[in-house]
């Protein structure tokens, strides 16, 4: 066939090309119609081979298309590499990018003619564009000939230092590709692994992860500098890079921190976790347990991606959480588990594996979410079985009888192994939960007069387990289990009775002789599960009834002789010698009661997930429930923490000058702030002190740990070299006009230093505090700015000095979980911590919106709880009340006001909440108070998310050397926030919420409270809602939202004939509207 007869015109081939159309030969080939059915993929290949050869770039690139088309529907197109490997050197980037895809698919198997265009490729690695520099690379390290192994570890290390990151990023692919090929080659990859880790592109960070996972994971210390900056640039790599750095960080973790479940972590936002001399470091180590910062970097670095789309990245998180974040921190990951179970069968199916290993060590962590783990008729059995684990781990006293009921329908079901494995899981809620055995017991024998066998099977082996546990209460189901033995087929029921009327035969003195007899008779048809019970029951019946059963022991002994199963055969031996007198065995006869009619021990029925605790979490490991290739255990915690200095990373001093390029203003803004004088008399004080944010240049050298602060200033060039060194150049010639600010710098930190305890960190220490501002808003120059600020904040007598002139800072409400509670200029020198709420006064909380907006009651003044009584508290006194304000903390959370007060002689320390009960009660705790002197009290906010519930929060509020139960107990009305409606859509919403969400009473009103002034002051006495506006002034209506779960609450009161009035609640919260109506009523009727 000649190219010639194809391609004579040109034109009509393009015009076919444009069309979408395969040009065919005009020339019959007659061995190409011989075969027929081939002759098509023949005729085809062939004209993609002419296209390939054209001399115009537009048949090629449709030829390349169509190839790659080819590819990507799993057909074979190895054959077309001679005519697609000449393309390899073509001027058209689009085509020559299809070539390398080509290229890099049938590389490894058309290695010969690959080897070819090494010089190419070669040649295409200083292209210009980066694409084909990277796409070069790639298809270089998918030959795998050991020949050019040199030519790929040249090419590795000219790409690890390319300016484009996207090259970089596929040179670390590359890592793993040769180290595959050879491994010997492994120290010249860890250098490059080394360079990468300091790349400070999100591109690079998540592929050389991978690399130094594959290459070197032992490597630890290649990760120690690198560390804040992974945790840094964690939330702006993508999703599979985030997957990879979060499980290499859990194991890195676990080498480095000491363990967080020793006792109760103290918050890193307070300042003795950073800021301490050294005595007193090494005597709070020896109370309590204080995380290190980098510890807590770690975790709040990775707490947002708990809301990424990508169901590996919070299943990382997850397992990161589980692994590493002390007990009252992991429940964080709940709902973001629990998100997931929305997703593909697939997802479910890990995600449930992974909870079921939870629920069994923290049921308290999923318990409120127990309904999403209700089995739904589409879930497949597997799905099923997984659901049906995490009930029973879930089962308590509390909700035992819910999940019973549930039981109850899937026993039900028409999937014989879910009904099954319900019966299982009915057993282990009885041996569990002692209360509700007899009721799971008597459940179960209904069960037997089941039609389905397998589910009567499955009953009879759960029934056999629970006797063993009290069996002398139960001889009556034993006798019944009995009665039904021949209907019931299964060999493994019909061995489990046969079982327990051996045990115990003395129980069923008449019915166990009658049994045997019956099995005499089909011995010979029975399966061999049920032979060796009958050898069993026969054995026992003769040491204890021998003179009913002796006969009918020695006919089945006889049986089981010739039996074709040695087991069987040997067993009966084994008895007879046992049990039959002979001169031979004259001494085991002594012992045969005391071998078989020994008392058995009860079975322990146990999660099938229990074992699976050793492998970590969301592994492959895990899932299959043994180690799997490439798995790396995680390591214990050690029990002294390595040296934390190993993760300081050094800076470079003209490096200090990198960050004023972006803000040359804010120098100049800096000479005007403060006056000459202000500075020398800043250099003559003792105590620390700090510029404005215009300085954050000199302030990011003196925080040498802060890596995020340079990145940020380092991220926005595109070549890190070329711009240090530029910055440089524009510091050497401002150097000499900086001078003196260098040396009063240097002053201040030394004098910061020495005062580091009466330093006042806003976000807790500076390497997190900076982090997390960087993670928050990362785009934005002002935040970090105002982070850098508050980093660091002047001494309290300097604030007094310059309040008037002190910039206003611009605080984050996303970052408001980091606030640590500072002390005030409040005449109270001995508290150190105060008052959140104080804090941020005047702070606008603009993004709360206006159906949620507070209104502080005029009408009645807030009425004070005791807490703590002085003499039980031993000095300690407390009391509360709810101040009826947004919680600041968690939006579901109610705002609590506690007023602590010393009533002693002497001073209390490290007053802080303790333990708490339920331990998956939601708290926002208060920061720790160093110390409380001798008369003095001190008002502090903590959260509590009461979940719409009035039942009592218990907690311990804790001195250094005591520990006191106290609880606080909301009236319902506390349990709102008030909300502003119009009344049209008041009655809108009411018309929504009627029938079984509407509670009413007919009340009587005194006259002296018919006013609409009286009926507002008393409704808001007893409940935190909303007056709506009326234009009835025999009506008035109140609106409400529950604070936990945002339900609407709804009160209307019309006044009818006087004194009678009819009070509507409606909401969907039966329970708080039934009492809500209550403590209305009562506040209404009240003369």
């Amino acid at each position: 066939m000649s190219s010639a007869a194809l391609y004579n015109d040109q034109t009509g081939v393009e015009t076919a090309v444009d069309a979408g159309q395969e040009s065919t030969p005009s020339t019959s080939n007659n061995s190409g119609a011989a075969f027929g059915l081939f002759s098509a993929d023949f005729k085809k290949n062939e004209d993609l081979k002419e296209m390939l050869e054209s001399n115009k770039e537009s048949p090629k690139l449709e030829a390349m298309k169509r190839i790659v088309g080819l590819i990507a529907k799993g057909k074979n197109a190895s054959e077309l590499f001679p005519a697609v490997v000449k393309n390899v050197a073509s001027k058209n980037i689009e085509l020559k990018k299809l070539v390398y895809v080509y290229l890099v698919r049938y590389a490894e198997e058309q290695q010969d003619l690959a080897l070819l265009s090494i010089s190419t490729f070669q040649r295409a690695l200083k292209d210009p564009n980066q694409f084909i520099r990277a796409s070069a690379l790639r298809v270089l390290s998918s030959i795998r000939v050991p020949i050019i192994v040199p030519i790929m570890m040249l090419a590795i290390k000219e790409a690890a230092s390319d300016l484009s990151p996207y090259v970089r990023k596929t040179s670390a692919h590359a890592i793993q590709k040769l180290f595959s090929l050879d491994p010997d080659q492994k120290e010249q990859l860890i250098e490059v692994i080394e360079k990468l880790l300091k790349d400070k592109s999100t591109l690079v960070a998540g592929s050389v992860v991978m690399a130094f996972e594959e290459v070197c994971p032992d490597r630890i210390d290649l990760i120690h500098k690198n560390y804040r900056k992974l945790c840094n640039l964690l939330v702006d790599v993508e999703e599979w890079g985030q997957v990879v750095i979060i499980s290499m960080l859990t194991r890195y973790a676990r080498t480095q921190f000491t363990s967080p479940w020793k006792g109760d972590a103290l918050d890193e936002n307070s300042e003795k976790a950073f800021y301490e001399s050294d005595a007193e470091r090494n005597q709070a180590e020896t109370n309590t347990y204080i995380m290190d910062p980098d510890h807590r970097l770690l975790l709040r670095n990775t707490k947002p991606l708990l809301q990424s789309r990508n169901t590996a990245v919070v299943m990382s998180v997850g397992q990161l959480y589980w692994h590493l974040a002390p007990k009252h921190e992991v429940s964080l990951v709940t709902k973001s588990l629990v998100r997931l179970l929305r997703s593909h069968r697939e997802v479910q199916f890990i995600v449930l594996q992974n909870i079921a290993t939870m629920s069994i060590q923290r049921k308290g962590m999923f318990e409120p979410y127990m309904k999403s783990f209700y089995v739904r008729s589409t879930d497949p059995t597997h799905i099923k079985t997984l659901k049906l684990e995490i009930l029973t781990n879930l089962a308590n006293e509390a909700n035992i009888s819910t999940i019973l009921r549930e039981f109850q329908t899937y026993v039900k079901s028409q999937d014989k192994a879910f009904a099954a494995a319900t019966i299982q899981a009915i057993g282990r809620c009885a041996t569990n939960i002692s209360e509700v055995a007899d009721t799971c017991l008597n459940g179960l024998v209904l069960l037997l007069s089941n039609r389905d066998e397998t589910v009567v099977a499955e009953s009879v082996v759960v029934i056999k387990k629970l006797l063993q546990t009290q069996p002398s209460e139960h001889s009556e189901i034993i006798k019944h289990m009995a009665k039904l033995f021949d209907n019931i087929t299964v060999p493994m029921a019909r061995a489990s009775i046969l079982w327990l009327m051996g045990e115990y035969c003395e129980k069923v003195p008449k019915i166990a002789p009658d049994v045997l007899r019956k099995m005499a008779k089909s011995f010979t048809a029975e399966e061999d599960i049920v032979k060796l019970q009958i050898v069993n029951l026969a054995a026992k019946l003769y040491l204890t009834n021998s003179k009913q059963t002796k006969l009918l022991t020695q006919y089945i002994l006889n049986l089981g002789k010739y039996d074709q199963n040695y087991d069987i055969r040997d067993r009966t031996r084994f008895i007879r010698q046992l049990i039959v007198p002979s001169e031979k065995s004259s001494a085991l006869n002594k012992y045969a009661r005391r071998i078989l009619l020994a008392a058995k021990p009860a079975p322990v029925l146990e999660s099938a997930f229990k074992d699976r605790e050793r492998f970590q979490l969301g592994t492959l490991s895990h899932s299959l429930n043994t180690k799997a290739a490439g798995y790396q255990e995680l390591s214990d915690w050690p029990s002294v923490a390595p040296d934390t200095a190993v993760r300081n990373v050094e800076i470079i001093e003209p490096v200090n000058e990198i960050v004023p390029k972006a803000g040359k203003s804010k120098h100049l803004k800096s000479d005007k702030f403060y006056s000459d004088e202000e500075e020398e008399k800043e250099e003559r004080s003792d105590s620390s002190s700090s510029e404005d944010g215009s300085s954050s240049s000199s302030s990011s050298s003196e925080e040498s740990e802060d890596e995020s602060q340079e990145e940020s200033s380092k991220h926005s060039s595109a070549s890190e070299n070329t711009s240090s060194e530029s910055e440089q150049n524009s510091s050497d010639s401002e150097s000499d006009s900086k001078q003196k600010k260098t040396k009063k710098t240097q002053k201040k930190k030394k004098a910061k230093t020495a005062a580091a305890q009466s330093d006042s960190d806003e976000n807790g220490n500076g390497v997190e505090a900076s982090s997390s501002s960087m993670e928050s808003s990362s785009a934005s120059e002002t935040d970090s700015d105002s982070d850098t600020d508050e980093d660091m904040k002047p001494a309290q007598n300097n604030i007094r000095e310059k309040s008037k002139v002190k910039p206003k800072k611009e605080v984050s409400l996303l970052d408001l979980d980091d606030f640590s509670q500072t002390s005030t200029n409040a005449p109270k020198p001995s508290v150190v911590s105060h008052s959140l709420l104080s804090d941020l006064e005047g702070l606008s909380l603009s993004n709360i919106s206006s159906a949620m907006q507070v209104t502080t009651s005029t009408f009645s003044q807030v009425k004070d709880y005791d807490l703590l009584h002085h003499m039980s508290g031993k000095g300690l006194a407390a009391k509360y009340h709810f101040p009826r304000q947004p919680c600041l903390y968690q939006p579901c959370m109610v705002t609590v006001q506690l007023v602590l007060s010393n009533t002693s002689d002497h001073s209390l320390e490290e007053i802080h909440i303790g333990e708490r009960s339920p331990a998956s009660l939601n708290i926002h705790c208060f920061n720790t108070i160093e110390r409380l002197e001798p008369g003095a009290s001190v008002t502090v906010s903590m959260g509590i998310d009461f979940s719409d519930s009035t039942q009592a929060a218990n907690f311990q509020l804790c001195t250094k050397t005591d520990q006191f139960n106290v609880s606080i107990q909301p009236a319902v009305g506390e349990l709102l926030m008030p909300s502003t409606m119009t009344e049209e859509d008041f009655c809108k919403e009411q018309s929504k919420l009627l029938g079984m969400n509407e509670t009413s009473a007919t009340i009587t009103v005194p006259t002296a409270n018919i006013s609409r002034l009286a009926i507002n002051k008393e409704i808001l006495s007893v409940a935190n809602v909303g007056a709506v506006p009326s234009n009835q002034s025999d009506v008035h209506r109140f609106a409400g939202k529950a604070v936990s779960s945002g339900s609407l609450v709804l009160v209307s009161l019309s006044l009818q004939q006087s004194p009678t009035a009819l009070l509507t609640v409606n909401t969907e919260k039966s329970v708080m509207a039934s009492m809500l109506l209550r403590v209305l009523t009562q506040a209404l009727t009240a003369a």
